[in-house]
């Protein structure tokens, strides 16, 4: 019978690092294509801002358009990351190795609620919504950004892309649930649209502080920062949300530079 040796098992490692570091670059570059294929031609023919305007307009933590335009930066992080990790050198590295398949996973999931909320099954895309969200956060932590010392080269090319796309589906999250429950008549406990918003607001906000303070991630904070700021300028009316709006961040900005100035 024959036995497995070192070299055979190191092979067969190699030959696995190699379809995960294949199947990741595919990924990314398969959901790219899908995001630009289905806001070109929308189903039912109505862009993403177009089903807000239409079913949404009632809530009031929807940003305002311009704020989408950080899709240009996950995508250029996503595709930074999937050609970093698909260097031949970064085959077996650890942490890669660590986070396997969960990218892809998340890759998937986005352009499935893409399509999903598109197409108006809005309950569906809130369970594709937190597909794309859990393997990011469970990415972010074994990848342990912030708390870990790793090179400069490292940082830029994967655990920036990854805090700027957790912070971004974070609060995407909060905002696809609120669309959902609006779209379906829930009283909200009896409690109005303003003061849901406040709260939504304010567990962004408290979020964002908690990575700043435990993970030292400014980037996270930035990009939630970014976030509100577009809530309060497209829902400028209406006094409470866009002074809190504006107010929430600049305590997350002092936070940060509180903290990065004691370490």
């Amino acid at each position: 019978m024959r036995q497995s040796t070192p070299d055979n098992y190191k092979n067969y490692q190699n030959h696995q690092d190699l379809i995960r570091q294949l199947i990741t670059l595919l990924a990314v570059v398969g959901s790219f294509l899908v995001n630009i294929a289905l806001n070109i031609f929308p189903p039912y023919g109505l862009s993403l801002d177009a089903v807000y305007e239409k079913f949404y307009k009632g809530v009031l933590i929807i940003p305002a358009n311009y704020a989408f335009g950080i899709w240009g930066l996950i995508y250029l992080g996503l595709f930074t990351l999937a050609i970093y990790q698909f260097l031949p050198y970064k085959r077996k590295d650890e942490d890669l190795r660590k986070t396997g398949y969960l990218l892809v996973i998340t890759c998937i999931f986005q352009s499935i609620w893409l399509y999903l909320f598109l197409s108006r099954f809005f309950i569906l895309s809130v369970v594709a919504m937190f597909g794309t969200l859990a393997p990011l956060m469970v990415i972010y932590h074994l990848l342990r950004i912030g708390r870990k010392r790793i090179s400069g080269r490292k940082k830029l090319f994967l655990h920036i892309p990854v805090s700027i796309y957790l912070s971004w589906t974070s609060v995407a999250t909060m905002v696809n649930v609120a669309c959902v429950l609006y779209f379906y008549g829930w009283n909200g406990w009896g409690l109005n649209h303003q003061v849901w918003a406040v709260i939504m607001l304010v567990v962004a906000a408290t979020i964002a502080t908690l990575i700043i303070i435990n993970c030292n991630d400014i980037i996270y904070v930035y990009v939630t920062f970014w976030i509100l700021i577009a809530i309060a300028i497209r829902h400028s009316s209406i006094d409470l949300v866009r002074n809190l709006g504006i107010f929430l961040p600049i305590i997350c900005l002092v936070v940060a530079l509180i903290k990065r100035s004691r370490d």
